[in-house]
């Protein structure tokens, strides 16, 4: 039984583009994303009070986060903030993989057919590598994805022997444009955790950068 002023919501700022959502998970919910480049920095904070309305602050009992991997600067922002928030408001923060939101807000039900839901996550890092990541969806469990190959950066000929050598039938999804609108896994993710009962403290809340900031630019 859910409690309909009970509300999670989730940030999603891994790249230029800024992705909010929030839902009670018993009908009332809502995102949005908007494609602000440099501008992130200096309006994401005006778009995430006027998102909130007519909610409150006192209305959230967990925060949820794209921990990267994504461009330095942005992710550390919405790390930042959301660590801010969820300690000010003594709730939890899940911490989501970019890699695995991307996978569950992208998942189609033909999935589960082949490779019981495989779904290989491949994103472009700097140097001839790919951020890259592994999952199984498997929409009958009380966690609907499982991380078979956990984020990592790879050299692109390492990640292509990898998937070469992958004993089941996978689907491939490239990541370039557009990560602002799986905000909606990142949520879906981190209420599938909250309804296990974990609750995660603000400062475990920690990113995954992949590479050195020096080569985000």
């Amino acid at each position: 039984m859910h409690n309909l002023q009970s509300y999670g919501l989730a940030l999603h700022t891994t790249s230029p583009e800024l992705g909010l959502a929030l839902s009670n998970f018993a009908g009332n919910d809502r995102h949005h994303t908007w494609d602000l480049g440099m501008s992130l920095s200096t309006h994401l904070h005006v778009h995430l009070q006027e998102f909130m309305s007519p909610q409150t602050w006192a209305d959230l009992r967990f925060i949820a986060v794209a921990k990267g991997p994504g461009s330095f600067t942005s992710t550390r922002l919405g790390m930042v903030t959301t660590r801010t928030l969820a300690q000010e408001l003594e709730i939890p923060l899940f911490a989501v993989s970019t890699l695995a939101a991307l996978a569950w807000s992208q998942h189609q039900p033909s999935d589960e057919m082949i490779g019981n839901g495989t779904i290989a996550v491949e994103m472009p890092a700097r140097r001839d590598a790919m951020f890259a990541g592994i999952y199984q969806i498997e929409m009958g469990n009380p966690l609907g994805l499982t991380t078979l190959l956990a984020d990592a950066v790879l050299p692109i000929a390492t990640w292509q022997q990898t998937l070469a050598a992958w004993p089941t039938p996978y689907r491939l999804i490239q990541a370039e444009t557009g990560l602002g609108e799986s905000v909606l896994g990142v949520l879906d993710l981190a209420h599938q955790h909250w309804q296990k009962g974990e609750r995660p403290l603000w400062s475990e809340a920690l990113p995954f950068y992949g590479q050195h900031p020096v080569d985000d630019r």
